[in-house]
């Protein structure tokens, strides 16, 4: 049986940035994405996960995430740290790296209570507004567990110490995916046709790996 075509938020996000850096870096993986943010980001995720599951204490760079940390353990219902989620085109559940697997999420801080979820994605960079790693965490959740009705979502940016919540109910999503399903067509079309051109934006001058594009080091702002 042929795999099926398989994404991410964060594919989707560097597809919507530029084609041709989504194909190099993510795809052909030609380019790796390196910088001090992104080091920092991957070590606070794993120090955040450590600490919210009792395996290790915060590190004393990190010490200011306490409240966080106590907040998640706080909490009612079963505490899932780094959950992997993934789900078929028709939405159902399956494994990680099922040749069925469609979409694939994973949550930093998942409980779940009952009828009820809660979910945070733990953020290290400057406060953007975007839901849609938010309702994509949440359909996988609803996916992989029947009996949840409403999920309490929210990113944690931890520089600005504070969070932007959003709620979803299970009949929602049919209402977010009428919108987001011709944006993921469009990036599956590409991957069949091998059309990845460049797109000049803001992160040509310093922050794209690629350098076999003609846009690489230049401002295009």
């Amino acid at each position: 049986m042929a795999k099926e075509w398989a994404w991410s938020y964060s594919k989707k996000k560097n597809f919507d940035t530029c084609p041709k850096r989504h194909y190099e870096v993510d795809i052909q993986k030609n380019f790796v994405e390196d910088s001090e943010q992104l080091t920092w980001g991957n070590s606070v995720h794993a120090a955040l996960a450590n600490a919210c599951t009792g395996k290790l204490p915060l590190p004393a760079t990190m010490s200011e995430y306490q409240p966080w940390v106590e907040r998640v353990q706080g909490g009612a219902g079963t505490l899932l740290v780094e959950q992997k989620l993934a789900i078929t085109r028709d939405f159902q559940p399956c494994e990680w790296f099922s040749h069925k697997t469609w979409l694939r999420v994973v949550v930093d801080i998942l409980r779940i209570d009952d009828i009820v979820a809660r979910a945070i994605d733990w953020k290290t960079g400057k406060m953007v507004h975007d839901s849609i790693q938010l309702a994509l965490n949440a359909q996988c959740i609803f996916s992989h567990y029947p009996k949840v009705r409403r999920i309490k979502t929210e990113y944690v940016w931890l520089q600005e110490a504070c969070t932007t919540p959003e709620v979803f109910n299970r009949g929602d999503m049919a209402r977010l995916w009428t919108g987001l399903l011709p944006e993921i067509n469009a990036m599956e079309q590409a991957a069949k046709t091998l059309t990845y051109p460049p797109k000049p934006g803001k992160l040509c001058f310093k922050w794209c790996p690629v350098s076999s594009c003609p846009f690489h080091g230049k401002s295009n702002r």
